[in-house]
């Protein structure tokens, strides 16, 4: 039995188009198939063979722009070096910021509540009253948006 290692990349979409104080309509399978285009036109048929297997879309949150990939150690260089050149997903125009490479998607959660805590600090003292503030706090640290399913039927697509 062969054991697989897998990298985690924690990355923050960035949009003009959308105001930071509203949420981006990010879905993860549109995310999958810009970032396999991206991959194919940079690294060509072995990047795609090479990262095909392992890619998945494990986190992606509307509200602070922060999405996770999976993928295998190895192919996740021609993963990383993709990202930066990703400037479209669907019809939304973005950057992404690459944040953590993590080994474990436990290290990457951690990261990411140091991260958004910051952000929800941030987001705070733009908000009047309690009730809109339990709604952002609660939205911010929701880790269940995990679209695992639309990924796979993404991938037998493929």
């Amino acid at each position: 039995m062969v054991r697989f290692k897998n990298r985690y990349i924690t990355i923050e979409v960035c949009s003009s188009e959308v105001p930071e104080n509203k949420p981006l309509a990010l879905k993860s399978y549109l995310f999958h198939e810009a970032l396999m285009d991206k991959i194919q036109q940079l690294h060509g048929d072995f990047g795609i063979a090479a990262v095909r297997t392992g890619l998945l879309t494990k986190y992606c949150n509307e509200n602070t722009r922060i999405a996770i990939i999976r993928c295998r150690h190895g192919p996740h260089k021609f993963v990383t070096s993709a990202l930066p050149f990703l400037t479209k997903v669907g019809k939304l125009d973005v950057t992404l910021r690459t944040l953590h490479v993590g080994a474990t998607l436990k290290h990457s959660f951690v990261f990411i509540q140091k991260h958004q805590r910051s952000y929800l600090d941030l987001m705070w003292s733009k908000l009047k009253t309690d009730d809109e503030r339990k709604a952002l706090e609660a939205a911010v640290l929701d880790f269940t948006k995990t679209d695992v399913s639309l990924n796979k039927e993404g991938l037998l697509k493929l």
